[in-house]
């Protein structure tokens, strides 16, 4: 079942812990979500943090939208926009552990091993092949949506840390790993296994 628009219509730091379990599919490929980043226009790491500009102003719109940037010049990223229209804030869906067309995302990554393959933002969106075009589409409605979690994936204990991979605001304990999984992001926060 995929979720709702109202399910993104709250605050950020409910959204991002709630992802956790839930599977992003694009095309033949899927995936749970074992990682989140809360990120909100008040703190310096947020792309809101400056206001709406041209690539800011899909952050404020209406939640349940896909939001999509390009990190390094390279990496096509995944966000979920979420809380009230007009509230900049979004949820980085930052790893997945496989689910569906592990051969297609092999295919895209180059890789073979499992843990390796959506192990971080830009690893994940080159193996669900998603690109700039997704940025602001309806994550109800596809191409990519986001679904209720599957068997055994109802009930994920969070390990909460410190955002990675930024230099602004990383104090803020705006990181939510799904215990036990090894197919989060490196590092690996304290208590994940």
């Amino acid at each position: 079942m995929t979720l709702s628009h109202a399910f993104y219509d709250r605050p950020v730091l409910e959204v991002a812990p709630a992802m956790l379990g839930c599977v992003v599919r694009h095309g033949d490929t899927a995936g749970v979500i074992v990682e989140t980043e809360a990120y909100h226009e008040s703190e310096p790491a947020s792309h809101a943090f400056v206001g709406v500009t041209e690539r800011s102003a899909p952050l404020f719109g209406p939640p349940g939208r896909a939001y999509v940037y390009r990190s390094y010049g390279i990496h096509a990223l995944l966000n979920a926009v979420c809380d009230a229209e007009g509230v900049g804030a979004a949820v980085l869906i930052r790893a997945l552990e496989p689910l569906e067309g592990i051969g297609h995302m092999r295919a895209r990554r180059g890789l073979d091993r499992l843990e390796d393959l959506c192990s971080g933002p830009g690893k994940l969106g080159q193996a669900l092949g998603v690109t700039l075009e997704h940025n602001t589409t309806d994550l109800a409605a596809g191409p990519i949506v986001i679904e209720a979690p599957p068997p055994g994936w109802e009930h994920v204990r969070a390990i909460v840390g410190t955002r990675i991979g930024i230099t602004k605001a990383v104090e803020l304990p705006w990181r939510f790993c799904a215990a036990g999984s090894r197919s989060v992001s490196r590092p690996w926060p304290p208590g994940l296994f």
